[in-house]
């Protein structure tokens, strides 16, 4: 976050000061003069009626994994959320200050990384590859296929059977294989 601040002049109806273009002021609901100078704001208040107001950027989300999502969430319904954040992470690494950032300022969740298993020399009588495929708690090989369940988290994988955790992963992005 920037440390510049912009200052504008506002009437106490929401309108801010603004300039046409021979220099003359109007008040207008949706665009105002922005001003880097506090006291060149604060004659214009004086000068021309209204108050200064200071302009701030919004503070930027932080990115938080599923389960760093959990703990902030869960704080919201805590009477010392600060303590109840504290008492879950490591300070020590910064996960603390990191979810103390979440829950004042807001926070995104990770997008879960998701991968492809390919059988290797598995394919269909016309050349097809063969991926591990999972529908009805049944796993099976299946050429790759819309609509059909395909591309696991790393946490699905663990709980399939001991010969398919063994397979090689590919990680899948939103536009294709990685």
């Amino acid at each position: 976050m920037s440390e510049e601040k912009l200052y504008a002049v506002k009437t106490d109806e929401g309108e801010f000061l603004s300039f046409s273009d021979d220099g003359d002021s109007v008040w207008n609901k949706a665009v105002g003069h922005f001003e880097m100078d506090k006291q060149k704001a604060r004659s214009w208040a004086y000068n021309r009626g209204g108050h200064v107001v200071t302009l701030i950027e919004e503070p930027k989300k932080v990115v938080l994994s599923k389960k760093q999502a959990g703990i902030v969430e869960k704080a919201r319904l805590s009477d010392i959320p600060a303590t109840y954040i504290s008492g879950r992470t490591d300070a020590y690494n910064g996960e603390e200050s990191l979810l103390m950032n979440a829950y004042v300022n807001g926070y995104t969740a990770a997008k879960e990384k998701k991968y492809l298993v390919e059988l290797c020399g598995l394919v269909t009588t016309d050349g097809a590859k063969q991926y591990l495929t999972k529908k009805n708690g049944k796993w099976f090989a299946c050429r790759r296929m819309p609509g059909m369940h395909q591309d696991f988290t790393n946490e699905e994988l663990n709980k399939a059977p001991e010969w398919a955790q063994q397979l090689d992963r590919e990680e899948v992005t939103d536009d294709g294989i990685r």
